[in-house]
């Protein structure tokens, strides 16, 4: 688990190795989606039987038919401050004495037992922050040895471990979403960009993937500021940022983001250059129809449109930017493409490449990117 990069790794291989542990066929991790009312499965490992799938989209269970989860998982382990424990359950619909009540008999679970050939299965609460989060769930197949009181404590022992585990790799997802986000819009920030740029750009180069870079520059911005206050100017970021993501959701895959101030940019890997150009064409205008500001400049940049060879994420960055910049010194209500004017010999090409004098927000911009 501590190898885990993603929480979805993290979850199987705790399902991997606590059925290992206890010596079962099957083994699945489920949370308990409180908002929801339900006990959504995330992994199935082992044995499947038809139906089951390894990660499942949606596979999930109402919790009153599973009420233990509510009532012994919440008031009577946490709530009460007793310790969790694990239970024990028989496809003949014998419970595990003493687990969550004397004979308690779940017939959810034994039915389910019986639908899918298990002979018996035991299973154990994840609590997490002192709440409940979810359960492990491990089977033996018929005529296997059934579960124990020794098999529940173990496994009340390795769910405790689990929980860990989760619990660390949520810190970790949090930090990691913290370093790669905006914070006042939601969208992916300029580190973001720049490691999933280098990756197409990589893709590029090995498969011939199309790459396109759409930046925008959110116009009267400082107007904004400077007449109605920063907290107003904020809701129009916040406000175009949502706009960019509506659009983004055009593009498979696309990644939203805002690069600092009012600068913000669309990727793709994949779509077309003329499908790209028709959406950033559609930014422009539901960002000309926003109460606030004054539209935006949006330039483009594809690897699908004659712009010579793009051997590196900079030289797509700097197309992209200088589309942006032919787009704002013109007042353009449509995005500028470059190489759309002449290929090599288009203006915005040999702004980007030939620049006279870089400006001093490109200078600023690039500072620190590596060549």
């Amino acid at each position: 688990m501590a190898a885990a990069r993603t929480p979805l790794e993290t979850v199987s291989a705790a399902a991997e190795r606590v059925m290992s542990a206890l010596e079962g066929s099957f083994a699945a991790v489920s949370v308990w989606e409180r908002e929801r009312g339900r006990l959504r499965v995330l992994v199935n490992a082992g044995e499947l039987t038809a139906g089951e799938e390894r990660f499942p989209e949606d596979e999930s269970y109402p919790v009153h038919d599973f009420p233990e989860i509510v009532e012994f998982l919440h008031e009577e382990w946490v709530g009460g401050g007793a310790e969790p424990r694990a239970w024990v359950e028989n496809m003949d619909g014998a419970a595990e004495q003493g687990a969550a009540g004397p004979g308690a008999y779940r017939h959810e679970r034994v039915a389910a037992l019986r639908r899918r050939g298990r002979g018996c299965c035991v299973v154990a609460p994840v609590v997490l922050h002192g709440r409940a989060w979810g359960e492990l769930y491990v089977a033996r197949p018929p005529g296997a040895p059934a579960f124990d009181r020794t098999d529940a404590d173990f496994a009340t022992v390795l769910a405790s471990v689990a929980a860990a585990g989760i619990a660390q790799t949520e810190r970790l997802e949090e930090v990691r979403r913290l370093a790669f986000t905006d914070p006042l819009t939601g969208l992916a920030n300029r580190r973001a960009v720049d490691a999933r740029l280098d990756e197409a750009v990589e893709r590029h180069l090995a498969e011939g993937v199309v790459v396109s870079l759409v930046v925008c520059d959110l116009n009267g911005l400082k107007r904004v500021n400077d007449t109605l206050g920063h907290a107003v100017g904020d809701r129009l970021l916040e406000r175009f940022g949502s706009v960019l993501s509506l659009c983004g959701a055009m593009l498979p895959g696309a990644l939203a983001a805002r690069l600092g101030g009012d600068e913000f940019c669309l990727l793709t890997v994949g779509p077309a250059a003329d499908e790209v150009v028709r959406v950033a064409g559609e930014l422009c205008r539901r960002a000309a129809a926003l109460e606030l500001g004054e539209g935006v400049a949006c330039g483009v940049a594809s690897t699908g449109d004659p712009i010579g060879s793009v051997g590196t994420a900079r030289r797509l960055f700097r197309l992209a930017d200088a589309a942006q910049y032919r787009a704002k010194a013109a007042r353009a209500a449509e995005p500028v493409v470059a190489g759309r004017a002449g290929g090599p010999a288009d203006p915005v090409v040999r702004l980007a490449d030939h620049p006279p004098t870089a400006p001093v927000a490109e200078r600023r911009r690039f500072r620190g990117r590596r060549p």
